[in-house]
């Protein structure tokens, strides 16, 4: 029986490999070794193992014949058919957030999105990132609906791996806050369908760029993600 420092181990583990996938510090096609993980972590090979097979489950990694455990690549199909779905819920919860949303929430809103401006100003995408999944997390979770932002958090560990391969052209990188102002303007004013819709603009103006560096739909392979 585990114990439950060990269990809360694999629990710490799992959620942070689950985050890093998020926010894109590894990349479609990357090899996760799990002794180079643990080294990373400071823990042992067995809550790293664990995790694995936890995101494997989720869709979030693949475990490919020689290769082990991979991180996978989208098709174009695969990534139209994730962005319909954020587009969905993203757009719900933060519609859902207008009336709901508290005044000191909405100036830590503010604060996220010039930390934005600034990283993106600073060509810091990591800095950017953190603080893009910081602000829509605070806005989403405004919804009320804690279901609806374990949907919108399991979906982005599809797409977390490709974010930063917005900033393969800097004139586009420096693009991606527009939505973002335009979205506080209209939460401001309480503007529930305003707010949707600069939401999915946001989601629609990412996968512009993201969208081209998928796979094109005829060289997918189905994988069995077995456990690792």
């Amino acid at each position: 029986m585990k114990t439950r420092a060990h269990q809360s181990l694999q629990d710490e583990t799992y959620a942070t490999l689950r985050r890093w996938l998020s926010l894109g510090r590894f990349v479609p096609g990357e090899r996760l070794r799990i002794h180079a993980l643990a080294g990373q972590l400071g823990v042992g090979e067995m809550p790293v193992r664990a995790a694995l097979v936890r995101l494997a489950g989720e869709s979030a990694l693949v475990n490919l014949p020689n290769r082990g455990v991979v991180v996978p690549q989208l098709t174009r199909a695969q990534f139209d058919d994730i962005l319909n779905v954020r587009v969905m819920l993203e757009g719900e919860a933060a519609s859902l957030a207008v009336t709901r949303i508290a005044a000191d929430e909405i100036a830590r809103l503010d604060a996220l999105c010039a930390h934005m401006a600034e990283a993106l100003a600073q060509n810091k995408r990591a800095r950017y990132l953190d603080a893009n999944e910081d602000f829509h997390l605070l806005l989403y979770r405004a919804s009320g609906s804690p279901l609806l932002v374990d949907l919108i958090e399991t979906v982005w560990l599809q797409v977390g791996p490709i974010s930063n391969l917005l900033f393969d052209d800097d004139g586009f990188a420096h693009t991606l806050n527009s939505a973002h102002e335009a979205l506080m303007r209209r939460l401001k004013r309480r503007d529930a369908e305003g707010v949707r819709r600069a939401v999915e603009r946001d989601l629609r103006h990412a996968a512009r760029q993201l969208r081209t560096h998928c796979l094109p739909d005829e060289t997918h392979t189905a994988h069995n993600a077995d456990p690792p």
